[in-house]
């Protein structure tokens, strides 16, 4: 499988990362782009030109599928992608965790929060007394405290 990465730009940059890719006769110092990394792996920076914008590496709530055609009838199945590479403008607030708390889609608007909600606490005494009281169950007996009406 291959390696595969969502790169999230700004508008602007899109614009210019578009012509960039589209036109190979550009001159060559405007034509250049880069993306390094700090020795954290999670903060760098992605240089367009003379240009240079900070950059952080995401996890995605869940993991995309990537698939690639051939004949354009059968696709085939290329790599799971994880993580989105989230460019932002210089003075756009960095994000506090590497956690991305949305998906790549609309309907995937705040997924942490709605599809992976937080386990309730359990008192581990209840869960003891249950657990006692259906091994008694299913072996003959009765649940203890219990008035059988």
């Amino acid at each position: 499988m291959e390696e595969h990465f969502v790169l999230r730009v700004p508008p602007s940059v899109a614009e210019r990362l578009d012509r960039v890719l589209s036109e190979s006769c550009m001159p060559l110092d405007d034509n250049s782009i880069d993306l390094s990394f700090q020795e954290d792996g999670r903060t760098g920076t992605f240089v367009i030109g003379n240009d240079r914008f900070p950059a952080a590496l995401l996890d995605l709530p869940c993991v995309v599928e990537s698939y690639k055609t051939y004949d354009d009838t059968v696709l085939i199945k290329s790599a799971d992608i994880g993580q989105i590479i989230m460019v932002r403008e210089e003075g756009d607030p960095a994000p506090d965790c590497f956690e991305y708390r949305h998906g790549l889609t609309p309907p995937m608007r705040d997924a942490r929060r709605r599809r992976f909600r937080r386990e309730p606490d359990l008192n581990p005494e209840l869960v003891q007394k249950v657990e006692n009281d259906l091994i008694n169950i299913m072996s003959g007996g009765s649940a203890q405290d219990v008035d059988i009406l």
